[in-house]
């Protein structure tokens, strides 16, 4: 908790899929009473970039990771991950990833342990119904 705000996801994304499905996942878990951490609604000019990210990833009860080909590829998004991954490990967070354009075997090359997880696809379900997936699991947690 920082200063007194927390979160019940943080999106973990790529700048190539906030239009497609960072932006809506956000507007529709924010409709269903999801609090939401993403980037551009939390940074400001003058900003350090990771310090923000880092405490969005300590302060959210769980890690959404929006997987796709651009997100692979980068070494921020990794990172992002890294710190995602790590609260998992520990307990502290719970990681709901989300396959954008990718297959099961692309995930499985990119991290084993990643295709190991329950995942949903953006190419199977629409974002609607993704939302409702997600803010069922936050509820299930307790506080939504």
């Amino acid at each position: 908790m920082l200063g007194g705000q927390t979160w019940d996801v943080f999106i973990s994304h790529v700048s190539e899929d906030k239009a497609a499905v960072a932006r809506p996942l956000r507007d529709a878990l924010t409709k269903l009473g999801v609090a939401v951490w993403l980037d551009e609604a939390q940074m400001r000019i003058g900003h350090s970039l990771r310090r923000k990210i880092d405490e969005g990833i300590r302060a959210s009860r769980y890690g959404v990771v929006v997987l796709s080909e651009p997100f692979i590829s980068k070494g921020w998004t990794n990172h992002e991950l890294d710190g995602l991954v790590t609260r998992n490990v520990a307990g502290e967070q719970s990681l709901l990833p989300i396959w954008h354009n990718l297959s099961a075997d692309d995930v499985r090359r990119y991290s084993p342990s990643l295709a190991d997880k329950v995942a949903m696809s953006t190419g199977e379900y629409s974002i609607e119904v993704i939302a409702q997936q997600i803010a069922d699991v936050v509820r299930e947690d307790g506080v939504a």
